[in-house]
């Protein structure tokens, strides 16, 4: 047999291995003692006050509920386990977790600080990073955040707030630990601007009267798949998943339910 020539033929071999490996009919599966060594699939979960293609909220019982659940859910079926839930305020925690070993899976925006620490598979969908701004600082536009006395808060340890660090030269980011903080330091007076996906933010303008969302973005990223380096079975395995998630409408009908139906998904992995 020749060579594989590309990492599409790649994929899609995986593709057509995926429906049969996760079955437990067949027995124990390399990929099955890897993903689920507790014999659940733990999956890192981050939760906000309201959902987005990415964050996740909690239910009155204290389930998480939103997109990454669907998918942490859906995977948790594909092999044949429960899926039991780690519940951060913020990616950075799920980030360590899953460097650790506390986690299984997780979903988080990509970047080339969390590449050195996790491994990513495909993209579900694409977010841009931008800013809410609150009436009484004024700001109109994206350039307007970046001056002197311009107050900014993101969330710590995130790709949001290292892209809007880089970005901004003129004046500098706070990093609050959650969402609730940050949108509690904008309705106090604390802060000007909060830097955090587009998606994310009109829940919180209609909250604070006189804010926005300004014009523009200052990064593009992913919503991917991880899981701990070290393991290309397991990566190949969850890649496999999502990509077939996303072709079969699994992904489709998660951001539909979470009131996303204008998001389009991201591209199949070339």
């Amino acid at each position: 047999m020749k060579p594989f020539k590309s990492r599409a033929m790649m994929l899609a071999a995986a593709l057509l291995a995926c429906a049969s490996l996760p079955n437990r009919a067949n027995g124990e599966t390399v990929a099955m003692k890897e993903l689920t060594p507790t014999g659940k699939l733990r999956a890192g979960i981050v939760y906000a006050p309201a959902l987005s293609v990415f964050f996740a909220v909690r239910d009155a019982d204290g389930r998480p509920r939103g997109v990454t659940v669907d998918l942490a859910d859906k995977l948790a079926r594909r092999l044949g386990v429960a899926a039991d839930f780690m519940v951060a305020p913020n990616s950075g925690l799920v980030t360590d977790a899953l460097e650790s070993g506390a986690v299984d899976v997780a979903f988080m925006p990509v970047d080339d600080e969390r590449k050195m620490r996790v491994a990513f598979g495909p993209n579900y969908c694409l977010i841009e990073s931008t800013y809410m701004v609150t009436g009484a600082s004024g700001i109109r536009t994206l350039a307007e955040v970046d001056r002197p006395n311009v107050r900014v808060v993101g969330i710590a340890n995130t790709t949001t707030i290292r892209a809007a660090g880089r970005s901004l030269k003129n004046t500098t980011i706070t990093a609050a630990t959650s969402v609730e903080t940050a949108v509690e330091l904008l309705r106090t007076g604390a802060a000007d601007a909060f830097a955090l996906s587009r998606d994310s933010l009109p829940p919180f303008v209609a909250q604070l009267p006189g804010s926005r969302i300004v014009d523009g973005g200052f990064q593009q990223t992913g919503i991917a798949i991880a899981v701990a380096k070290g393991r290309p079975g397991v990566l190949a395995y969850v890649s496999a998943f999502l990509e077939h998630a996303k072709a079969s409408g699994s992904v489709r009908r998660a951001l539909d339910r979470a009131g996303f139906r204008d998001q389009p998904l991201a591209p199949p992995a070339e």
